[in-house]
């Protein structure tokens, strides 16, 4: 089946919310990457989503803020966290569009431990900081447990003026409706939904990482080719399903 179309402003595609949060400080750093090289790390029944040929690894530094449950308040303490993701861009044999996390790095113990019990998703223990001074944002990250113990990642970044027409590659880097994982035999869709992006241009300072080789993905060479950043959104997700598969090919590395 054909890709959904990418579009930036959805209706929210699903009854009720399983999840709610805000995400603050965003910053979304990309670099182009051969989705050759990308397929064998994406879940069963999943491929590279690609614009014009070519896929696309990000470094995505924020703040959750508020991490709840239905439409309970958010959970106080462990529900807001410094995060640092690697992810990869998918569609399924259904033509959803969605984010493949390759690892997050997220500050406060417990998420990691539930969202790996339940989920799968590769969450990691890490120190973490988010500093502000100015039109400067600051990201810091040093993974602690699983591993590799000790990976760290620093990013500066100056936030510009906000983005008035978004090109279709940023609408395909943000506009994500959803994410793909593999949990117990499984690969699942998880349906998120948030208003759509208030999108900055954002100039990068400098950029010192390990968490994108640690990822199992080439060290990124040179600057990246978009560099973007958010005041954030509210966001929603559904609850999961199953993705549909295909009838079985040659086995894919997990």
């Amino acid at each position: 089946m054909l890709p959904e179309p990418v579009d930036h402003a959805p209706r929210q595609a699903f009854p009720w919310a399983v999840l709610r949060q805000r995400w603050e400080d965003l910053t979304f750093l990309h670099w182009a990457v051969d989705p050759a090289l990308v397929a064998p790390l994406l879940p069963v029944g999943t491929r590279p989503d690609t614009l014009h040929g070519v896929s696309y690894v990000g470094l995505i530094g924020f703040r959750m803020v508020g991490l709840g449950f239905g439409r309970g308040p958010g959970v106080p303490y462990f529900g807001t966290f410094s995060e640092t993701n690697v992810r990869l861009y998918s569609v399924d044999d259904d033509g959803r569009r969605a984010v493949v996390f390759r690892s997050l790095d997220a500050s406060r113990l417990v998420p990691v431990l539930v969202a790996r019990a339940t989920l799968r998703l590769p969450y990691l223990w890490s120190s973490m900081r988010l500093a502000r001074d100015g039109d400067r944002r600051t990201y810091r990250c040093r993974r602690r447990w699983p591993g590799p113990a000790g990976a760290t990642s620093r990013m500066v970044v100056r936030v510009g003026e906000r983005i008035v027409e978004p090109t279709p590659l940023d609408h395909f880097l943000t506009a994500r409706w959803g994410l793909h994982t593999r949990a117990y035999g499984r690969t699942l869709h998880l349906p998120n939904w948030h208003p759509s992006w208030p999108l900055h241009r954002c100039e990068l300072l400098h950029l010192d990482d390990e968490l994108v080789a640690a990822a199992g993905l080439p060290a990124p060479v040179g600057p990246p080719v978009s560099v973007l950043y958010s005041p954030g959104v509210g966001v929603r997700f559904g609850p999961p399903v199953a993705a549909r598969l295909r009838a079985a090919g040659p086995p894919r590395a997990q």
